[in-house]
């Protein structure tokens, strides 16, 4: 009879994110996620060449998807702007970075726990930072489009955005990072929200 290769797949991915959320990307090891699988190292190289190939596959759609998102979010936020519609504040925070946590992130929380908290030692460990400072370009372009447009927005250096975008992200990860239930994130989260909005919508000049 012939093995199912999708399932003996799934099985090796499911040892693949158990050896990583338990050890990190450093401790892990091919003969332990052989044992996990129930597979010697040999029969895991047929499924991935090497152990960065593992983490790659486990997290590498997440960030692709986080990546899509905020793409597409700040592409419609620079239109929006633009436009200078008579509700562009409502339509500007209408769709938020909770949003993104919530469609994209929560639904693969351990491959995002995997990401943050196991990712030392792999091209992923600086992602909060790199996150960040992404952030802080798209959102600098924001401010320049809304002053272009006259709203009176709050004049930032780079440093001080740098700073508000870093406690801003780590706050609303941190839920996630420390692995409470969904509804505890959620209520977090709208918690974060209320303190952050107000002062958000202040910087840009929509308050």
């Amino acid at each position: 009879m012939p093995r199912d290769k999708s399932f003996s797949h799934e099985k090796v991915n499911r040892a693949i994110r158990e050896e990583f959320l338990a050890k990190g990307y450093e401790g892990a090891s091919i003969r332990s996620i052989g044992e996990r699988a129930g597979m010697t190292s040999a029969g895991l190289y047929r499924h991935y060449a090497d152990k960065a190939a593992m983490f790659d596959a486990m997290v590498e759609p997440l960030v692709k998807d986080i990546k899509a998102w905020i793409s597409s979010h700040k592409n419609k936020k620079y239109s929006l702007i633009e436009s200078e519609g008579p509700s562009v504040k409502d339509e500007v925070f209408g769709e938020s970075f909770f949003d993104l946590i919530e469609d994209i992130i929560l639904p693969k929380k351990a491959e995002f726990q995997m990401l943050i908290n196991c990712s030392k030692g792999t091209k992923y460990e600086n992602f909060i930072h790199d996150f960040v400072i992404q952030n802080q370009d798209d959102f600098l372009y924001a401010i320049q489009l809304m002053k272009k447009s006259g709203y009176p927005v709050v004049e930032l250096s780079q440093e001080e955005l740098h700073m508000l975008l870093s406690a801003y992200t780590t706050a609303c990860f941190e839920p996630i990072i420390h692995n409470y239930d969904d509804d505890k994130i959620k209520k977090y989260l709208t918690t974060l929200q209320d303190f952050f909005m107000p002062g958000w919508i202040k910087i840009m000049g929509l308050s």
